[in-house]
């Protein structure tokens, strides 16, 4: 399915230079054309932590000179645990747990702009409305990428 609907996808182990640039030019040429792109930008995902934000979203964002929507997503620590609707089978109590969603004000990228607060931009508007986990209270530090 994620083929058929044209996802860019990037090869996550071992050398992937090539992969990396793939997903640049992809990204480039679909964002030109007036395809709306989705990125998580820390490359991954922790549930008990914030980790730092990569480069690569923010890069193809600002040579594009495009507007940046931050998403959060609260997912409790839990919900995945859950064996709701099955566990209504043999009694068990429905579970309240909620995933909101929120779309934040936009945030417009501009060539020559400083990757690093358009990073801090996003990241604080992202974290906003997010918990802290592990006594997180500010952007973690990146490791500059080449």
């Amino acid at each position: 399915i994620m083929t058929l609907s044209e996802h860019i996808f990037i090869k996550r182990a071992g050398k992937n230079s090539k992969s990396v640039s793939n997903l640049y030019e992809k990204s480039n040429n679909a964002i030109q054309s007036g395809t709306p792109m989705f990125f998580f930008p820390q490359g991954t995902r922790k549930m008990d932590s914030r980790l730092p934000f990569k480069d690569g979203a923010f890069k193809i964002a600002i040579e594009n000179e495009s507007e940046i929507v931050p998403v959060s997503i609260n997912i409790p620590i839990g919900v995945w645990d859950s064996w709701h609707p099955i566990n209504l089978l043999w009694g068990g109590r429905e579970e309240k747990m909620k995933i909101v969603l929120t779309v934040h004000k936009r945030i417009q990228a501009k060539k020559g702009m400083d990757i690093d607060e358009l990073k801090k931009k996003s990241f604080d508007s992202i974290y906003s409305v997010l918990p802290l986990y592990g006594g997180e209270e500010t952007m973690p530090e990146t490791k500059k990428e080449k």
